[in-house]
């Protein structure tokens, strides 16, 4: 097939794009497609990028790409105005999943527990009310990011405000929330399948940036270590907000495990696809090799 690339972009996400992309290349060479790629940083207007694709002539479109222009539904909706074909969600599933704020509330409206939290447009000058309701430890975040971008947890309204400010750089509406003490799962699906949960558990601090991104610094699980009952709970719970969000292919469902409850934080359309990144781990476990996980995601494309 003539596939197109589409890797690295505008986002704060753009240098975890590359590596991503870097893997989904060899796979998809590997498996004797024709790939070019493509940067939208390399161009000056959207018309541009869309000019390049189409001369490109592809059969499919593999989108790369992580954060806001890959994965907010914009790039879909362009795809799917020419009539081409893409991997992985829709636009209107990929608006709602990057929107963590937006996600949680369909996340419990299926019933799912999620930590209180409060979505804010500026930052308001009286603190007290947000403070009383959500309470401290607190986590400080932009809405609409990932890769653990602009992530805090805070202890007080001193260091809640310097969080506020830094997480307003990345994006236009910050959610705070209640910081929920437990196990950080992760749940990944391909398809109407949903692989092995993996725990995630940072030697030190939490999963933010440098302890997702630097080597050695947290020890992956997969399979976590759940009895049979709180396996097939995270599943399933996993498996239903995916779908309830109209999310497709594939992608993953981050929760908190208190040992007692399963607390949602957000959905991934467009997760971390380097060999090492959790969904191509999730899939090794069920004896799914790279390449072969690539080549899943193309047929459902297709």
């Amino acid at each position: 097939m003539n596939i197109v690339l589409l890797k690295g972009g505008f986002s704060p996400e753009r240098e975890i794009s590359l590596k991503s992309s870097d893997a989904i290349e060899m796979a998809l060479n590997k498996l004797g497609h024709d790939v070019c790629t493509i940067d939208p940083a390399s161009f000056y207007i959207l018309e541009e990028m869309m000019m390049a694709i189409r001369e490109s002539n592809p059969d499919l479109v593999f989108i790369g790409l992580h954060g806001a222009e890959g994965e907010d539904g914009t790039t879909q909706a362009v795809l799917r105005g020419m009539n081409i074909l893409f991997t992985g969600s829709d636009s209107q599933a990929s608006a709602i999943a990057i929107n963590k704020y937006l996600a949680a509330s369909i996340a419990k409206s299926c019933g799912l527990n999620i930590p209180r939290q409060k979505i804010l447009h500026t930052i308001p000058k009286d603190l007290s009310d947000i403070i009383e309701y959500i309470k401290f430890p607190m986590v400080v975040k932009p809405n609409s990011s990932g890769s653990s971008v602009g992530v805090y947890i805070v202890e007080n309204a001193e260091n809640m405000l310097t969080a506020m400010r830094d997480a307003f750089t990345f994006d236009k509406s910050i959610l705070l929330q209640q910081c929920i003490k437990g196990r950080e799962l992760t749940v990944s699906i391909l398809g109407n399948d949903v692989l092995p949960v993996i725990e995630i558990k940072p030697f030190s601090g939490f999963y933010n940036y440098e302890n997702k991104y630097t080597a050695g610094k947290t020890n992956y699980i997969c399979p976590a270590v759940l009895n049979d009952l709180e396996m097939e709970t995270a599943k399933k719970y996993a498996k239903k907000v995916f779908f309830e969000a109209g999310c497709y292919a594939y992608g993953r469902v981050d929760f908190i495990y208190d040992g007692t409850d399963f607390y949602f934080l957000e959905i991934n359309t467009l997760p971390g696809m380097r060999e090492e990144s959790l969904l191509p781990l999730a899939a090794l476990e069920e004896g799914i090799e790279y390449h072969r996980l690539i080549e899943k995601i193309i047929k459902l494309a297709l």
